[in-house]
């Protein structure tokens, strides 16, 4: 049986594959380069993997995960579209990501907003080439676009730039990534298991997964970047709020909460695999 990073390689590469198939009739060709670049920039895809593991759950690891990589592409896209517009002058103003110029530094800025746009938009069509049945599409439409507007990333990323005004205690900064981190993480695995014909239970089971991994992804990143936040400009982050180590316990209660909802699945032992490696990750 292949390790836990072996699975993950495995399925990174199925998900990079469908997205290589896309884009191939944009217009005009200049465009084509804009809409790939952000896409191709050596991303972990944690969004899309989780949506794979989570049809897997359901239907065991031998099964065909091909049914749900549309969906698993869809949140890949939208992630990477949200990138791109953080990435913006108006915004967080950065000018490499990955080691890369960012989208507006490599081509121009009004290319990035139209690149992010299409991004984002192109999500729900490859959401709707499945082959689910048509009620469960409109299904996963229905939570794709609640996680992804206002009432999940998009909100989320509001409070971030302080329409909600300053992020000063922890139910603030809670409620900030629950919506732009954690929402896009959670109906990850609620897409795979919609994706696989779930039942009411195993569905629950994956969105309480989703919703504790989801949060704890957060945690982990702060903890990682404790030194580079640290200052008072920094962003408002758990370690400056909780301190390292309540942080990091924190982290680890909620990987345990992820384990236990992964075990109310047929097979959730890749699920377990990733909540383990989110928290214990190392960059």
């Amino acid at each position: 049986m292949a390790s836990p990073s072996e699975r993950f390689t495995a399925l990174r590469d199925q998900v990079d594959s469908g997205l290589q198939a896309l884009f191939a009739d944009a217009w005009p060709d200049r465009f084509r380069d804009v809409l790939r670049y952000p896409v191709f920039t050596g991303g972990k895809r944690v969004r899309p993997v989780l949506t794979l593991l989570a049809y897997e759950a359901v239907k065991g690891e031998g099964s065909d995960a091909g049914s749900a990589l549309p969906a698993a592409m869809a949140v890949e896209l939208v992630h990477t579209y949200s990138l791109v517009h953080d990435d913006l002058p108006c915004m967080d103003d950065d000018d490499e990501r990955r080691g890369r110029p960012t989208l507006h530094r490599a081509f121009d800025e009004g290319a990035a907003v139209l690149g992010g746009d299409a991004l984002l938009t192109e999500a729900f069509r490859v959401v709707l080439s499945g082959d689910q049945p048509p009620a469960v599409q409109v299904e996963m439409v229905r939570r794709l676009s609640e996680a992804a507007g206002y009432l999940g990333m998009v909100g989320g990323q509001a409070a971030d730039v302080g329409l909600g005004g300053p992020v000063e205690t922890l139910d603030a900064l809670v409620r900030l990534h629950r919506g732009k981190t954690g929402a896009l993480l959670e109906v990850s695995a609620v897409l795979g298991g919609l994706s696989a014909g779930a039942d009411a239970e195993q569905l629950a089971a994956l969105q309480a997964y989703g919703r504790a991994v989801g949060l704890a992804f957060q945690l982990a990143d702060d903890v990682l970047d404790a030194d580079e936040d640290a200052d008072e400009d920094g962003p408002p982050s758990y370690v400056k709020l909780l301190g390292l180590e309540a942080t990091q316990a924190r982290a680890a209660e909620l990987r345990d909460e992820a384990l236990a909802a992964s075990q109310g699945l047929p097979y959730g032992d890749g699920l377990a695999a990733m909540a383990r490696f989110i928290v214990d990750r190392d960059h």
